[in-house]
């Protein structure tokens, strides 16, 4: 299985690059660093949306063709709206839904030719909002909108899940000031177990599909 893995050489990413492997697929990633190890990437800024497009594109002359996409690239900027630079509130969006949406469109003749599939990684802020959060909800909120659309839009040809994940440990959460970091007592998964709910969203068999999938520690605190 030849998936292709945006934000692949961190948190989420990373760790579905190593359950791909682990099952015996070939993971692909786009990353503005390279990934750990020797797996395949392109350097590339997913704010750039026409970048994406031409990084997806070039992968795929690499690999020969795609089976599936997850896009685990994400990025935040916590604060309230009136205090964040404008520039700064635009790349959440950029990189979050924008970026999302040019790799799955560069993405989807290739995945329509395999009857591939797509996982999008939206959040439990995606559904539930925050103040303070106004860049990330709305990006989040806008990858629930565009991934129920694009349900919609490809069924039958290929197979779209929804993911929407609670709180991960992972290096999210180290550049931001400390009133908006997880708390010493805070409850969050690890990215490797999300990442086998992401595998095994990839390996259903053709004509049935995870449509939305919700994961979260059992003690969550952005849910419901």
């Amino acid at each position: 299985m030849r998936v292709l893995v945006t934000g692949g050489s961190s948190g989420l990413g990373a760790a579905v690059v190593e359950a791909v492997q682990a099952d015996g697929g070939s993971p692909f990633v786009l990353d503005r660093v390279a990934p750990e190890g020797d797996v395949p990437h392109e350097i590339v800024d997913l704010a750039d949306s026409r970048a994406a497009e031409a990084a997806v594109r070039r992968a795929v002359e690499r690999t020969g063709g795609l089976d599936a996409v997850v896009t685990a690239a994400g990025t935040d900027r916590c604060g309230r709206l009136a205090d964040v630079p404008g520039e700064e509130w635009d790349r959440v969006i950029l990189v979050n839904l924008l970026g999302t949406a040019a790799v799955i469109r560069a993405a989807l003749p290739h995945l329509e030719r395999s009857h591939g599939k797509v996982v999008t990684v939206a959040s439990t802020l995606g559904v539930r909002a925050l103040s303070d959060a106004t860049a990330y909800c709305a990006s989040k909120f806008g990858i629930v909108g565009f991934t129920r659309s694009l349900i919609a839009e490809t069924q039958g040809s290929i197979g779209v899940t929804l993911l929407l994940p609670g709180g991960m440990q992972t290096h999210f959460f180290d550049d931001r000031e400390e009133q908006y970091k997880p708390g010493p007592d805070a409850k969050l998964n690890r990215p490797g177990d999300v990442a086998a709910v992401v595998l095994t969203a990839l390996k259903q068999p053709a004509g049935c599909e995870l449509r939305e999938i919700l994961i979260a520690p059992s003690i969550e605190g952005s849910w419901p």
